[in-house]
């Protein structure tokens, strides 16, 4: 039996740094609207849904994307712009969370049965990175010691919801269609932008910060307007286009200026344990000296993207988020970093 605690309106929480994607599934009506258009069902009644995104203010600090309970089902939905093959180890810690904060555990040592929410995870891909369609995640997946049958078993969906992807799904959910046409858009204006200001690739992950983040918000903000004039969003950007452009410019900002330092990190590690290697002469000690090198230089990419998290005041939670999704780390890895 599920003991419902108070639920927040909408906007109320402020303690967490937003996403765009957060932002428009705090309201139920577009919750509703996602999981008919995910389900192929018609469902009007948003009343009987109930929110349990988890907002990072509990004793283990868990804050996920989105999450909520609706027709004896727990949905958990996750954004993502870098695919992440360890998404089932996180949902878990947030599954496990969730019904922590709505179950009375005491229960659980009483001999009569209780019944929970069916769990489903979902993530919401929208990334550079090319994938298929649809992609399947399996915790057991992740097992050192490979079993035919596991004994525990979480498995995520991962939707590719870019243009030419899922498209009957993208019809369907309006909401879900506008923002990834909203990120189409940004991308488009980013590059078209820099192009004017004289700046390639490679110039503009140069810049300072600063510098950097005009280009970004003028592209950000050109993106908006055009939604706004397309109809796309319109309604959500007029009531909140502040807080969306600055989450977007930070959003931006963070993700790809991380993987420069990621494949800076890279790039520096192989020289320098190639040069390691080369100095000691032998085979055994270049592929050593590659591998020390490798990892060194991927710390110092973890490094130096936690300082850059820091710096654009993002939670402790978004930034161990966010280091695991680039570095394929698990929270604990990702932690001693902070």
């Amino acid at each position: 039996m599920l003991l419902k605690k108070k639920q927040k309106t909408v906007l109320e929480n402020k303690a967490h740094k937003d996403t765009v994607f957060r932002m428009l599934y705090r309201e139920k009506t577009q919750l509703l609207e996602l999981y008919n258009a995910l389900n192929g069902t018609n469902y009007t009644n948003e009343d009987e849904l109930f929110v349990t995104t988890l907002e990072g203010e509990t004793l283990l600090n868990m804050k996920n994307d989105v999450s909520y309970i609706f027709n004896d089902e727990l949905n958990l939905y996750e954004h993502q712009s870098t695919p992440c093959p360890n998404i089932p180890l996180r949902d878990l810690s947030y599954v496990a969370s969730i019904y922590r904060e709505q179950i009375d555990i005491s229960k659980t040592y009483k001999s009569i049965p209780i019944t929970i929410p069916t769990p489903r995870f979902i993530v919401f891909y929208n990334g550079t990175i090319p994938m298929e369609d649809e992609k399947v995640y399996k915790l057991s997946d992740m097992f050192e010691k490979k079993t035919d049958h596991p004994e525990l078993e979480l498995i995520v969906r991962v939707l590719n919801i870019n243009e030419g992807h899922n498209e009957e799904l993208l019809k369907t959910c309006k909401t879900l269609r506008g923002y990834s046409i909203f990120v189409s858009k940004v991308r488009k204006y980013i590059v078209e932008t820099r192009m004017k200001h004289g700046k390639d690739d490679e110039e503009f992950f140069c810049l300072p910060d600063a510098s950097r983040k005009t280009i970004i918000a003028e592209a950000v903000n050109k993106a908006i307007d055009w939604c706004i004039d397309n109809d796309v969003l319109k309604e959500f950007f007029q009531e909140y286009r502040e807080e969306a452009s600055r989450v977007s410019i930070l959003e931006y900002s963070a993700e790809r200026h991380l993987q420069a330092i990621k494949d800076e990190g890279y790039d520096i590690g192989h020289e320098d344990g190639l040069q390691q290697g080369l100095e000691q002469g032998i085979q055994q000690g270049l592929e050593q000296g590659i591998r020390q090198g490798l990892e060194q230089g991927i710390k110092q990419g973890i490094t130096a993207s936690v300082e850059l998290l820091k710096d654009m005041e993002l939670d402790d939670a978004t930034i161990i988020q966010k280091i695991c999704e680039k570095y394929k780390l698990t929270p604990e890895q990702a932690n001693k970093y902070l």
